[in-house]
């Protein structure tokens, strides 16, 4: 099947305008629920992985946009991780979202939502106790380390961070955000060495991180180093 008819329900979206932000994010939702069910009436996810390779940039923003609704993580995370190298930056930006909603329904749909509620609640200590849990029924969901590694952070245990940004990474290779998060601890126990590894590894995953790029300018400065031509 072509892209023009994919194309075709993307150019259906509604464009963002100025105003109340609840009704214009009710109705986004609404019409990509639209967008949802069109797609999966017409296109199987080994269709969209084709169209991913389009020469029409219009026609990869659809297909990523797509693939983050209804790509499972088993055969689309890696394909799209490698779109985040696209030339087109409006590509690159659904590529990186449809990773995330990707990410966070990687595991059964019970586990998916019990992860989304944590993520949500504000009591950091019912959250790692709701995390720690979490993680006991589902060992091989990813995201659900990337949380509780940012909850770590977040209270300043820069070890157990760490240790949950290498397990996350572990199950899921294409992690940027982990890969960052762990150049960001190994940074405040004073391991610049280690942490201009972590942060060079989340480049070469995703070089559209800017604040990555800043940090890895400061600590090539700071430690002598040459620029990472890999970068």
């Amino acid at each position: 099947m072509s892209s023009a008819l994919l194309v075709e329900y993307y150019d259906e979206l509604p464009e963002p305008r100025e105003g109340n932000a609840k009704a214009w994010e009710a109705r986004l939702r609404k019409a990509l629920e639209k967008f949802k069910h069109k797609v999966t009436a017409r296109y199987m996810e080994g269709t969209l992985h084709r169209l991913l390779g389009s020469s029409d940039a219009r026609a990869r923003r659809a297909t990523a946009l797509a693939l983050g609704l209804v790509g499972s993580m088993k055969t689309s995370n890696a394909l799209l991780a490698r779109k985040l190298h696209d030339e087109d930056r409006g590509v690159r930006q659904l590529v990186a979202d449809a990773l995330w909603s990707i990410w966070f329904r990687a595991d059964t749909d019970a586990h998916n939502h019990e992860l989304q509620r944590l993520v949500e609640l504000r009591d950091r200590g019912k959250k790692r106790v709701g995390l720690d849990t979490l993680l006991e029924k589902a060992p091989q969901f990813a995201e659900g380390y990337n949380q509780r590694a940012i909850l770590h952070f977040q209270t300043q245990q820069w070890q157990q961070a760490i240790a949950d940004c290498e397990k996350a990474l572990k199950l899921n290779p294409y992690h940027f955000a982990a890969a960052a998060g762990m150049g960001r601890c190994y940074l405040e126990l004073g391991k610049h060495r280690a942490a201009l590894k972590a942060f060079r590894s989340a480049l070469r995953i995703n070089p559209g991180m800017d604040d990555v790029k800043q940090a890895i300018r400061a600590l090539e400065s700071a430690l002598g180093e040459e620029r990472d031509d890999k970068k």
